[in-house]
């Protein structure tokens, strides 16, 4: 596609936005960029201060409508409510978008075009979503799948437009209303974390696939903070707070007691949970604190339903 020209607006695709406590300089970015790339962006802010419902409230943009929750219910319950505004205004597609990220200039486009072109030949496909690159080093994500015992980078060739992934993060991720309907709405009871995992795996049981896009790309940042650690190798590593592992433990186990997810998955998860442990408490600044609350996410996930 040609980035030098116009940018066009994708008729039918609702962005949905996902706000809490933004930085607005940021989502600034963030609407200046994917507003021309889609017919209407709706806001779903999850009990930000008062001062950012009436920022929100005073950007003047037509495109754009805010739909504030009034407390933190979590981000599927966010993405809910706006896959049920994009379905009364009629979208025929959702672009998940965080408030941290900031697509390229024709992402959307790239998107769509690819979809349909998977559609035409009678792919079942669940979503597809860009690469994301790191603002801080620049460095572009690897489409994934699921591996023997770890997950497995996918390259793309020289050309190659699009893969299939196991995998995609919910943000950047277009997905169609028929697919929606055919799969269903995020789980709320997950809250935060694992809510874009439990729906892959959803979907992949239905005999869906995720695709990702292999030249779509967008601005994006995993963790709060990185640190550069010695553990075999060099490698950065993204830190959470504490708090947020609770629920990717929690959520995890809920996961591995339900029927549908793979066994693939559930050998990696394993793996990558383990892995978490022994980086958190040795390397995270608050190493007690992200400790105690994996072992309570554990504990909670394996109490739920009993």
């Amino acid at each position: 596609m040609n980035r030098d020209c116009a940018q066009s607006r994708e008729a039918g695709v609702i962005a949905i936005v996902v706000s809490y406590h933004p930085d607005l300089t940021r989502l600034s970015e963030l609407f200046k960029a994917v507003a021309p790339q889609v017919e209407r962006v709706v806001v779903v802010d999850n009990g930000s201060p008062q001062d950012v419902i009436l920022w929100l409230a005073g950007l003047d943009d037509a495109r754009l409508h805010v739909l504030p929750l009034g407390q933190n219910r979590g981000i599927a319950a966010a993405h809910n409510a706006g896959i049920r505004w994009a379905r009364e205004q009629r979208g025929k597609y959702v672009l998940l978008m965080d408030q941290d990220s900031v697509p390229d200039p024709g992402m959307v486009a790239d998107l769509r075009s690819a979809y349909e072109e998977l559609i035409a030949q009678d792919n079942k496909v669940a979503a597809i979503g860009p690469r994301f690159r790191d603002p801080d080093s620049g460095r572009l994500s690897q489409h994934v799948r699921f591996g023997r015992l770890w997950i497995v980078p996918v390259g793309c060739l020289p050309g190659q437009r699009v893969s299939k992934t196991d995998f995609l993060i919910s943000s950047g991720s277009l997905i169609s209303m028929d697919v929606l309907d055919a799969i269903g709405e995020m789980d709320e009871e997950l809250f935060i974390d694992q809510v874009d995992t439990e729906w892959v795996l959803r979907a992949l049981a239905k005999g869906y696939s995720p695709w990702g896009h292999c030249m779509a790309v967008m601005s994006h940042s995993l963790g709060e903070t990185r640190r550069r650690v010695w553990f075999g190798r060099w490698r950065e590593v993204p830190f959470h707070k504490p708090f947020r592992y609770y629920y990717i433990f929690r959520n995890s186990v809920l996961l591995h007691r339900r029927g549908y997810p793979c066994w693939a998955w559930r050998r990696v998860d394993a793996i990558r949970l383990l892995q978490m442990l022994v980086f958190m408490v040795i390397f995270h600044p608050e190493r007690f604190k992200a400790l105690q609350m994996m072992l309570r996410g554990l504990w909670d996930g394996l109490q739920k339903g009993q």
